[in-house]
């Protein structure tokens, strides 16, 4: 497996693998990464759908991907994806997917032309004052010694970072600033959360740094999550023939190692209450989704709050299994093993009648029932003891939502802190306090919240215990590699496995491992599309220092006496260059 980047080979068909007519392949896990990884064994390794097999715990596939319609429930959503332009392997994986809205396009071309008509950007991305705009606007608030410790973070090497926390490398200076609202509120990250995954993704998404403040950077699908993603890819991956086993419980896979070799031998599951066993051959490829940020997950409703299930659950359990037989296969304690610190606590708030609207409307800034962008992101309450922030997607957000209903989706960062005007940590409460926190924070009068929370919404809370255990602190070595070394048949995809450079809790880590997966196993001769190289473009990191500094020029920053002088010299002297030219271009001079 190598990386390549260019168009030169991003639509070439490779060759047929060696002997792919021997092979077959079994997934654990039915996520996005299993998905992924079956459709690229079909489409570049041309294994026949009948040889892939894809076992799910659950009864329906999709993983973390969700969105669905109890009927005892109503609409629920436990988290949203967040996607950019450079989804490098998500797009070239959805240019190969039929749409299921746009007769003889795929889900890319529904994806493109959508956010091409409708682009996203937020006109409130923070609020005070129970709805009114925090005036944050575009600046940062980052002060010198605060841009010195991003700097200092983006040049250290990862492993300096081993196990360190955010805390460890950031003071106060840094916390305090606008720049970390943003961040953390669209990220989900907490100040005790991975020093290196955060190095990661300044790197990552150094070039959007710009569209952090009205979330321009972002793109969203036009339904949720598992409507516009998850049910092309199933529709796909039926009409190849690939097989389902849903309600089935992957316990194991035995690995023999021998002659420098890693080889999966058996996969032990459990199927309606019944152990069985698979025998394996090096003909027989094993991809698994270990860990997951949904495992274990609760729901209360609208009187009900959801209660902590602190059960590992299936892919926590598969991975420790692993683990204790090989050290290749990672530490899982790493990222399970504090759910004090990994949980996490959002809500899906239905509205019932057109009470709730002009105050969403009056934030937003836009119709919510146009059908086009409504939040163009999360709006964050910057005074809520929660830290509550909440979004529309274009609605409806289902498509059999009625008309005259939205769809909210909530949650708080804070879940263990009592909120402002219910004065209960959010984990506690039921669906209709946290429908009063949130109508509290976006101005509905005091006289009116609880007769609209109880009345005029149907909200349901979820309380995910590992939703935040991507992020939990880490060295090099407590995630597997993709493929581990000496590895003959067994893999590891989706965002718990290890590749270079790119960014966990995204689409894309899923995509991303699954391709280098198959390509590996397979020996496919084409190149996985490299992550994108921004961090390494003159360009955007000019770009990017220009944003950080709200707008500052290179001889404004407070530096001594003597220091200014020899950077004003150097800056002097690069005038009729294309250096000069570059910072003038960048506002920095």
């Amino acid at each position: 497996m190598y990386y390549s980047n260019g168009n030169y080979e991003a639509f070439a068909k490779p060759e047929k693998p060696a002997n792919v007519e021997q092979k077959s392949a079994y997934m654990v896990g039915s996520g996005l990464a299993s998905l992924s990884a079956a459709v690229f064994l079909i489409r570049d390794g041309q294994m026949k759908g009948n040889r892939i097999h894809i076992f799910e715990e659950l009864s329906l596939p999709g993983g973390s991907l969700d969105g669905i319609e109890q009927p005892s429930n109503g609409f629920i959503i436990r988290g949203g994806r967040e996607m950019e332009n450079h989804f490098e392997c998500l797009w070239d994986l959805f240019r190969s997917i039929p749409s299921l809205e746009i007769e003889n396009a795929s889900v890319l071309d529904e994806f493109y032309w959508l956010n091409k008509k409708d682009p996203n950007f937020s006109y409130t991305r923070a609020t005070i004052n129970r709805g009114e705009n925090a005036g944050t606007g575009d600046k940062f608030t980052l002060n010198d010694k605060a841009i010195g410790e991003i700097i200092h973070l983006f040049l250290i090497s990862e492993e300096e970072l081993n196990d360190k926390r955010i805390s460890d490398v950031f003071s106060q200076d840094f916390f305090n600033s606008n720049f970390w609202l943003y961040w953390r509120t669209m990220f989900a990250f907490e100040e005790w959360h991975s020093a290196m995954e955060m190095r990661r993704y300044i790197m990552r998404f150094i070039h959007h740094i710009g569209g952090l403040p009205d979330l321009s950077a972002l793109k969203f699908t036009k339904y949720n999550q598992y409507e516009s993603l998850v049910l092309p890819l199933i529709k796909y991956l039926e009409s190849q023939g690939v097989q389902f086993i849903y309600n089935t419980e992957v316990k194991n896979i035995e690995v023999d190692s021998y002659d420098s070799k890693k080889v999966a031998k058996k996969i032990i599951y459990e199927q309606k209450g019944q152990e069985k066993e698979i025998l394996l051959t090096e003909n027989d490829l094993v991809f698994v989704t270990h860990g997951s940020i949904t495992e274990s997950s609760t729901y209360g409703d609208h009187h009900t709050p959801a209660v902590l299930n602190a059960a590992p659950g299936g892919s926590w359990n598969l991975w420790k299994n692993l683990a204790k037989q090989d050290k290749a296969f990672g530490n899982p304690e790493k990222f399970c093993g504090n759910i004090k610190e990994t949980n996490f606590v959002s809500a899906t708030l239905t509205t019932l009648d057109g009470k709730i609207p002009p105050y969403i409307e009056k934030i937003c800034q836009r119709d919510p029932f146009a059908g086009k962008v409504v939040t163009g992101g999360i709006v964050s309450v910057k005074d809520s003891g929660w830290l509550l922030s909440w979004t529309l997607n274009r609605q409806p957000h289902f498509k059999a939502q009625p008309k005259n209903q939205l769809v909210v989706w909530i949650y708080g960062l804070f879940s263990d802190k009592p909120g402002d005007y219910v004065k209960k940590p959010m984990k506690d409460c039921t669906g209709v306090e946290i429908a009063k926190e949130w109508l509290y924070h976006i101005g509905v009068p005091a006289s009116e919240i609880h007769d609209l929370a109880v009345n005029s919404t149907n909200t349901i809370p979820c309380m995910l215990p590992y939703a935040m255990s991507y992020f939990m602190p880490r060295a090099l070595g407590d995630r597997p590699l993709v493929v581990p070394k000496d590895s003959v048949n067994l893999a590891f995809i989706g965002n718990f496995a290890e590749t270079k450079r790119d960014t966990v809790f995204t689409t894309e880590y899923s995509v991303r491992t699954a391709m280098e997966a198959v390509y590996t196993l397979l020996q496919i001769d084409r190149g996985v599309p490299e992550v994108f190289a921004s961090a390494f473009d003159i360009r955007a990191l000019l770009a990017s220092s220009s944003y950080l500094m709200d707008g500052k020029k290179l001889l404004d920053l407070k530096l001594p006496f003597f220091l200014k002088y020899l950077e004003k010299k150097g800056i002097e002297k690069t005038k009729k260059t294309m250096i000069y030219d570059l910072l003038e271009e960048a506002g920095l001079v």
